[in-house]
């Protein structure tokens, strides 16, 4: 049995592997970090726990605290220049926040072709694996919710806008909304148009993922988890 864990920058993505197929998945806020507790007593006897933290050393001690038992088979991931599979071209590959790195090796064990790997979550990711599995670069842009919370904070006449998205907004909720999801979508789609008219494929994982998807120009595949992907992969390799 092997336990991967995404601790991102607003939850905590688990999954529960059994060698062959996902048993069970969740999600925890870091506030409520504690309801990790019952991983340990439903599944009491991992083989591998396997960690990816992008929310710093404290959130990665406050899990380590409420998965104590298991602390003998746990194995914290770290970005490297190559493994798996994918080359890290980052110019420095430790550098590369390692839930991206996750979700490159996730990406490679689920296509053989070349990929747009985008990430919805708090921040959107964009990043891009040719068919050889070379990492060549990425884009950080705030998810939508940031975006959303940018206009609210930073101007003095905007609201943090509950519209939808429309192809020729007409109220400024509408108008917010669809600015932002337009915003993502290019982005995917530049980075797509960027490799060409070659074998490729776009897979979209993340929690906002869902309210991107019906807005691409593109062929995509939804992965529930990219990161957890990876780390299972990681897992076997070790």
């Amino acid at each position: 049995m092997i336990i991967c864990l995404d601790s991102g920058n607003s939850r905590i993505k688990w999954g529960v592997h059994d060698g062959k197929q996902w048993l069970a998945q969740g999600a925890v806020a870091h506030a409520e970090v504690e309801q990790l507790q019952r991983l340990v007593n439903d599944w009491p006897h991992p083989a591998k726990v396997m960690l990816a933290n992008v929310a710093g050393s404290e959130a990665g001690e406050r899990i380590r605290q409420q998965l104590a038992p298991w602390l003998p088979v746990f194995f914290e991931a770290r970005s490297e220049a190559a493994r798996c599979g994918v080359t890290n071209h980052y110019l420095k590959p430790e550098k590369l926040g390692v839930d991206r790195w996750c979700a490159l090796i996730g990406a490679r064990g689920l296509s053989p072709t070349a990929a747009i790997v985008v990430m919805a979550g708090t921040a959107t990711t964009v990043d891009t694996l040719d068919a050889d599995g070379n990492f060549l670069g990425g884009l950080i842009l705030p998810g939508g919710e940031l975006m959303r919370r940018s206009l609210a904070a930073d101007t003095a006449a905007l609201p943090f806008a509950d519209g939808r998205h429309a192809d020729y907004p007409r109220c400024t909720d509408d108008a917010i909304v669809t600015g932002c999801i337009e915003a993502q979508v290019g982005a995917i789609e530049r980075a797509w148009q960027r490799l060409g008219n070659i074998d490729k494929v776009c897979l979209l994982s993340g929690g906002n993922a869902a309210s991107l998807a019906p807005h691409l120009g593109i062929r995509w595949r939804a992965v529930a988890n990219l990161p957890l992907e990876g780390l299972l992969r990681l897992a076997f390799d070790a």
